[in-house]
């Protein structure tokens, strides 16, 4: 009986250090995720400009592959915020701010998907940060168009 309490005890003590590690791996892979798409865009846009000449194309391919790199990051960052409110800290204020958290990161979403696509989010089939660098990438890679 002793020993099932104390064997109890590391378990509760080790939850919340535990989930905190977790919440900060996901704020590190939010930002890998921010600073390699930062470089994949420019990378694309790159390309897009190397086959395509000087055009609106590049610049459109580095919007778009940015924009959904953007979307990418604030969704792993808005887990890392979801899992530090309920499991480390669910405190009234942490939900709060968490509450915020969202209504702006929604606003944010909304905002650079309908500003990338030029329509609203659900007028088009695919949604979401992957869905919009897979067709940034799949822009830049298109066969040089020829001069008008």
């Amino acid at each position: 009986m002793i020993l099932a309490v104390v064997a109890a005890e590391p378990r509760a003590e080790t939850f919340t250090p535990l989930m905190d590690h977790i919440a900060q791996g996901f704020e590190a892979l939010g930002a890998v995720i921010l600073v390699v798409g930062v470089i994949w865009s420019f990378v694309l846009a790159a390309v897009a400009l190397r086959r395509s000449g000087w055009s609106a194309k590049a610049y459109l391919v580095l919007r778009q592959a940015f924009g959904g790199t953007l979307l990418l990051g604030l969704e792993v960052l808005v887990a890392a915020d979801l899992i530090r409110t309920v499991a480390v800290a669910p405190t009234l204020d942490n939900v709060l701010v968490l509450g915020l958290i969202v209504v702006i990161r929604t606003f944010l979403s909304f905002s650079l998907e309908t500003e990338i696509e030029g329509i609203a989010p659900w007028r088009r089939a695919l949604v979401g940060g992957a869905g919009t660098i897979r067709r940034a990438t799949a822009s830049a890679m298109e066969p040089k168009t020829p001069p008008p």
